[in-house]
């Protein structure tokens, strides 16, 4: 059966293109909306990327929504219809550019300058621009949304990289059963994050001296279609503001439950990314032992030696990644990197402080997590 995946999933996308165009045609097509991801640029180079899909109407989560309105809210997200082959627009520092999208509905955009540094430069965070160009709905009127983009200069010492499912957010991701039951029944409010997470991650982002607003990256095996649910948990919980770096959604919605899941080869593939466009930056990453950071990120380590400074893994199992395989330690160190199994925030920020990526004052100061 595994030979055939290929070609199955190669017909799947004429049909979804069909099933739009059919629903377009019969008048069943819910008004159109651009959901724009948070991009991210340097001095010269600028890349950011979205979605054209039907609006589904979903609400802002509270703590008090029954769990039917949560699970419709989950039902809604993987069962919105992505909008493919329309043109969208975007216009940033009076640069425009079109692109259409592809066969799932997803858009991406790259802006390149040669002189406008000093305006990329001025502040952390830029808006962008977007505006859909083309009539999909009868008395569709204009789409419009804005997107944001975070610059990171090359005087920037250090980036941090870290993966969101059981190293932030408590999901339960290799238990099924449990995993399913928080993504039916529970919200952004009400999902929970580890305990001191978001004191730790904001004294990273602050670094040593708790000046140097060092950028944060987000990256999951999680889908696009989360990416609302996982904006809202980290803003609710004072979670550093960063980029997310998510998978495409190519399954149907009957699969759903399967979402994190996979190889996590994208994972190895956009750090990688980050690692080639960020040259002059040393980084952090942070994941847990439930899945394949530990050999992911070490393979990053190996691959650009002295770039990766520090690995964090939270142990969730009771054999970790160093079980039987005593000589990683010691080789990680040849390329100069830190590598730490811990049970919990506290041991990574003895051990951040230890290293001085964290200010001393960390354990001194009372902290405002929101971890219930």
């Amino acid at each position: 059966m595994k030979y055939f995946k290929p070609f199955i999933k190669g017909i799947k996308k004429p049909f979804k293109v069909l099933k739009v165009f059919l629903k377009q045609k019969a008048g069943w097509l819910d008004m159109p909306k651009i959901l724009p991801y948070k991009g991210y640029g340097n001095e010269t180079d600028v890349f950011i990327q979205g979605m054209v899909i039907e609006d589904k109407g979903l609400a802002k989560p509270k703590n008090k929504h029954r769990f039917w309105t949560n699970m419709l809210s989950t039902i809604k997200r993987f069962s919105s219809d992505e909008i493919p082959d329309v043109k969208v627009s975007a216009t940033f520092l009076g640069e425009s550019k079109t692109v259409k999208t592809d066969e799932l509905g997803y858009f991406s955009f790259h802006f390149h300058f040669e002189n406008k540094q000093d305006d990329l430069l001025t502040k952390e965070w830029h808006s962008i621009h977007f505006e859909l160009l083309d009539q999909i709905i009868e008395n569709q009127p204009p789409i419009h949304a804005t997107g944001e983009i975070r610059i990171v200069p090359v005087r920037h010492n250090r980036i941090i990289v870290s993966d969101i499912d059981d190293t932030v957010m408590i999901s339960h991701a290799t238990q099924i059963l449990k995993k399913l039951r928080l993504m039916l029944l529970k919200n952004a409010l009400t999902r929970s994050p580890f305990l001191g997470v978001s004191k730790f991650y904001d004294a990273l982002a602050k670094g040593t001296f708790k000046t140097e607003n060092n950028p944060f990256f987000y990256v999951s095996s999680s889908e696009w279609n989360l990416y609302d649910l996982l904006d809202d948990f980290f803003h609710f919980n004072h979670l550093p503001k960063g980029v997310f770096m998510l998978r495409k959604l190519e399954s149907s919605i009957y699969k759903f439950w399967k979402s994190g899941g996979g190889s996590h080869e994208h994972k190895f593939e956009k750090i990688e990314s980050l690692l080639q466009f960020y040259p002059g930056q040393k980084f952090i990453l942070i994941g847990d032992s439930g899945q394949h950071d530990p050999e992911i990120y070490s393979r990053l380590a190996f691959e650009f030696p002295g770039r990766i400074e520090t690995i964090f893994i939270r142990k969730i199992r009771k054999r970790t990644f160093l079980d039987g395989n005593e000589n990683v330690g010691e080789k990680l160190k040849e390329v100069n990197t830190n590598y730490y199994e811990v049970k919990n925030t506290h041991e990574a920020a003895l051990a951040a402080v230890r290293h001085g990526l964290i200010d001393e004052s960390y354990f001194e100061e009372k902290s405002t997590d929101s971890s219930r």
